[in-house]
Protein backbone atom coordinates (compact mmCIF):
# COMPACT_ATOMS: atom_id res chain seq x y z
CA UNK A 1 0.00 0.00 0.00
CA UNK A 2 3.12 2.23 0.71
CA UNK A 3 4.53 2.06 -2.51
CA UNK A 4 1.01 2.55 -4.22
CA UNK A 5 0.36 5.78 -2.12
CA UNK A 6 4.09 6.90 -3.00
CA UNK A 7 3.61 6.03 -6.65
CA UNK A 8 0.68 8.19 -6.71
CA UNK A 9 2.25 11.15 -5.33
CA UNK A 10 5.51 10.67 -7.40
CA UNK A 11 3.12 10.83 -10.36
CA UNK A 12 2.06 14.58 -9.69
CA UNK A 13 5.86 15.11 -10.06
CA UNK A 14 6.05 13.83 -13.85
CA UNK A 15 2.26 14.81 -14.23
CA UNK A 16 2.89 18.54 -13.81
CA UNK A 17 4.89 18.71 -17.25
CA UNK A 18 1.63 17.87 -19.44
CA UNK A 19 -0.91 20.30 -20.63
CA UNK A 20 -4.45 20.78 -19.49
CA UNK A 21 -5.91 18.33 -22.08
CA UNK A 22 -3.77 15.77 -21.31
CA UNK A 23 -4.81 15.79 -17.62
CA UNK A 24 -8.03 15.97 -18.24
CA UNK A 25 -7.62 12.72 -20.33
CA UNK A 26 -5.51 10.77 -17.50
CA UNK A 27 -6.96 7.85 -16.18
CA UNK A 28 -4.24 6.24 -14.50
CA UNK A 29 -3.66 9.00 -11.99
CA UNK A 30 -6.75 10.42 -11.79
CA UNK A 31 -6.87 12.19 -8.81
CA UNK A 32 -3.06 13.59 -9.06
CA UNK A 33 -4.47 14.87 -12.23
CA UNK A 34 -7.65 16.87 -11.23
CA UNK A 35 -5.21 17.86 -8.43
CA UNK A 36 -2.51 19.68 -10.57
CA UNK A 37 -5.71 21.12 -12.85
CA UNK A 38 -7.06 22.37 -9.46
CA UNK A 39 -3.59 23.81 -8.37
CA UNK A 40 -3.94 25.28 -12.17
CA UNK A 41 -6.73 26.93 -12.16
CA UNK A 42 -6.26 28.19 -8.51
CA UNK A 43 -3.13 30.48 -9.81
CA UNK A 44 -5.40 31.82 -12.22
CA UNK A 45 -7.28 33.04 -9.24
CA UNK A 46 -10.35 30.83 -10.81
CA UNK A 47 -12.22 29.51 -7.47
CA UNK A 48 -14.68 27.63 -8.99
CA UNK A 49 -12.86 25.82 -11.48
CA UNK A 50 -10.17 24.66 -8.57
CA UNK A 51 -12.90 23.42 -6.18
CA UNK A 52 -14.74 21.57 -8.86
CA UNK A 53 -11.35 19.88 -9.62
CA UNK A 54 -10.27 19.38 -6.17
CA UNK A 55 -13.88 17.22 -5.46
CA UNK A 56 -12.84 15.36 -8.77
CA UNK A 57 -9.57 14.40 -7.40
CA UNK A 58 -11.11 13.97 -3.74
CA UNK A 59 -13.56 11.51 -5.16
CA UNK A 60 -11.32 9.65 -7.50
CA UNK A 61 -8.71 8.88 -4.34
CA UNK A 62 -7.68 6.56 -1.71
CA UNK A 63 -8.93 7.08 1.57
CA UNK A 64 -4.90 7.24 2.36
CA UNK A 65 -4.15 10.30 0.06
CA UNK A 66 -7.53 12.41 0.78
CA UNK A 67 -5.84 13.96 4.16
CA UNK A 68 -2.80 15.66 2.02
CA UNK A 69 -5.51 16.11 -1.26
CA UNK A 70 -7.81 18.01 1.32
CA UNK A 71 -4.60 20.32 2.61
CA UNK A 72 -3.65 20.93 -1.31
CA UNK A 73 -7.35 21.99 -1.96
CA UNK A 74 -7.38 24.48 1.29
CA UNK A 75 -4.24 26.13 0.21
CA UNK A 76 -5.14 26.64 -3.39
CA UNK A 77 -8.50 27.94 -2.72
CA UNK A 78 -6.85 30.12 0.18
CA UNK A 79 -4.67 31.27 -3.26
CA UNK A 80 -7.42 31.49 -5.35
CA UNK A 81 -10.16 33.34 -3.31
CA UNK A 82 -6.99 35.93 -2.33
CA UNK A 83 -6.89 35.22 1.53
CA UNK A 84 -3.41 35.26 2.25
CA UNK A 85 -3.91 34.84 6.22
CA UNK A 86 -5.17 31.57 5.27
CA UNK A 87 -2.86 30.75 2.66
CA UNK A 88 0.16 30.77 5.13
CA UNK A 89 -1.60 28.19 7.35
CA UNK A 90 -2.52 26.10 4.95
CA UNK A 91 0.43 25.48 3.34
CA UNK A 92 2.12 25.09 6.92
CA UNK A 93 -0.19 22.78 7.36
CA UNK A 94 1.10 20.97 3.86
CA UNK A 95 4.21 20.84 4.70
CA UNK A 96 5.53 22.73 2.23
CA UNK A 97 7.77 26.48 2.31
CA UNK A 98 5.36 29.09 3.59
CA UNK A 99 4.39 32.32 0.91
CA UNK A 100 7.22 35.53 1.88
CA UNK A 101 5.90 38.47 3.50
CA UNK A 102 6.24 40.31 0.20
CA UNK A 103 4.05 37.45 -1.75
CA UNK A 104 1.57 37.85 0.79
CA UNK A 105 1.52 41.29 0.76
CA UNK A 106 0.98 41.22 -3.16
CA UNK A 107 -1.98 38.72 -2.83
CA UNK A 108 -3.11 41.40 -0.32
CA UNK A 109 -2.87 44.18 -2.94
CA UNK A 110 -4.34 41.57 -5.48
CA UNK A 111 -7.60 41.09 -3.55
CA UNK A 112 -7.93 44.96 -2.88
CA UNK A 113 -7.38 45.51 -7.05
CA UNK A 114 -9.18 41.98 -8.24
CA UNK A 115 -11.43 40.57 -5.74
CA UNK A 116 -12.98 37.56 -5.89
CA UNK A 117 -16.32 36.51 -7.62
CA UNK A 118 -18.15 35.80 -4.15
CA UNK A 119 -17.00 39.45 -3.10
CA UNK A 120 -19.93 41.98 -3.01
CA UNK A 121 -20.48 45.09 -5.55
CA UNK A 122 -18.70 47.58 -3.33
CA UNK A 123 -15.54 45.66 -3.31
CA UNK A 124 -15.63 45.63 -7.05
CA UNK A 125 -16.06 48.91 -7.73
CA UNK A 126 -13.32 49.73 -4.83
CA UNK A 127 -10.90 47.39 -7.32
CA UNK A 128 -11.86 49.06 -10.89
CA UNK A 129 -11.15 52.32 -8.56
CA UNK A 130 -7.83 51.36 -7.22
CA UNK A 131 -6.87 49.46 -10.77
CA UNK A 132 -7.33 53.10 -12.49
CA UNK A 133 -5.63 54.67 -9.82
CA UNK A 134 -2.47 52.44 -10.15
CA UNK A 135 -2.00 52.68 -14.10
CA UNK A 136 -2.65 56.39 -13.66
CA UNK A 137 0.21 56.41 -11.68
CA UNK A 138 2.11 54.12 -13.35
CA UNK A 139 1.87 56.57 -16.31
CA UNK A 140 2.89 59.14 -14.26
CA UNK A 141 5.86 58.03 -12.64
CA UNK A 142 6.74 56.77 -16.20
CA UNK A 143 6.35 60.52 -17.27
CA UNK A 144 8.23 61.89 -14.86
CA UNK A 145 11.71 59.93 -15.47
CA UNK A 146 11.48 60.49 -19.11
CA UNK A 147 10.93 64.34 -18.41
CA UNK A 148 13.55 64.13 -16.21
CA UNK A 149 15.95 62.32 -18.03
CA UNK A 150 15.20 64.36 -20.93
CA UNK A 151 15.37 67.65 -18.91
CA UNK A 152 18.53 67.12 -17.94
CA UNK A 153 19.85 65.95 -21.51
CA UNK A 154 19.25 69.46 -23.16
CA UNK A 155 14.49 69.44 -23.21
CA UNK A 156 12.46 67.49 -24.06
CA UNK A 157 8.65 68.23 -25.42
CA UNK A 158 5.29 67.20 -23.31
CA UNK A 159 4.11 64.88 -25.93
CA UNK A 160 7.60 62.46 -26.57
CA UNK A 161 7.64 62.59 -23.47
CA UNK A 162 4.45 60.89 -22.51
CA UNK A 163 5.17 58.51 -25.74
CA UNK A 164 8.50 57.46 -24.70
CA UNK A 165 6.76 57.06 -20.58
CA UNK A 166 3.95 54.56 -21.74
CA UNK A 167 6.80 53.14 -23.18
CA UNK A 168 8.98 52.66 -20.62
CA UNK A 169 5.89 51.53 -18.30
CA UNK A 170 5.11 48.93 -20.86
CA UNK A 171 8.67 47.83 -21.54
CA UNK A 172 9.18 47.37 -17.18
CA UNK A 173 5.58 45.63 -17.24
CA UNK A 174 6.60 43.06 -20.05
CA UNK A 175 9.90 42.62 -18.42
CA UNK A 176 8.14 41.76 -14.91
CA UNK A 177 5.88 39.42 -16.57
CA UNK A 178 8.75 37.62 -17.84
CA UNK A 179 10.61 37.62 -15.04
CA UNK A 180 7.62 36.72 -12.91
CA UNK A 181 6.33 33.60 -15.34
CA UNK A 182 9.99 32.42 -15.09
CA UNK A 183 9.87 32.48 -10.94
CA UNK A 184 6.40 31.23 -11.17
CA UNK A 185 7.30 27.77 -13.17
CA UNK A 186 10.45 27.32 -10.92
CA UNK A 187 8.26 27.57 -7.53
CA UNK A 188 5.87 25.07 -8.86
CA UNK A 189 8.24 22.82 -9.91
CA UNK A 190 10.03 22.73 -6.71
CA UNK A 191 6.62 22.88 -4.90
CA UNK A 192 5.94 19.49 -6.79
CA UNK A 193 9.38 17.92 -5.81
CA UNK A 194 8.31 18.91 -2.14
CA UNK A 195 4.99 17.52 -2.07
CA UNK A 196 6.46 13.97 -3.69
CA UNK A 197 9.33 13.68 -1.47
CA UNK A 198 6.67 13.67 1.30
Amino acid sequence: MRVEQRSQLAAMQQLESRSDEELEAETRYKSAAQAILGARAAERYDAKAARAHFQKALASARPQERMQLRRMADASLALAERRPADLKKATERLGVEAPTNRQLRGLQLMGLIAPPASAGALARIRGVLLGILLVVAALALGFGIVYGIGSAAGGISWDISIFYGFLLVVVVIGVLAYYGRRRQKRSRAERSQQIAAR
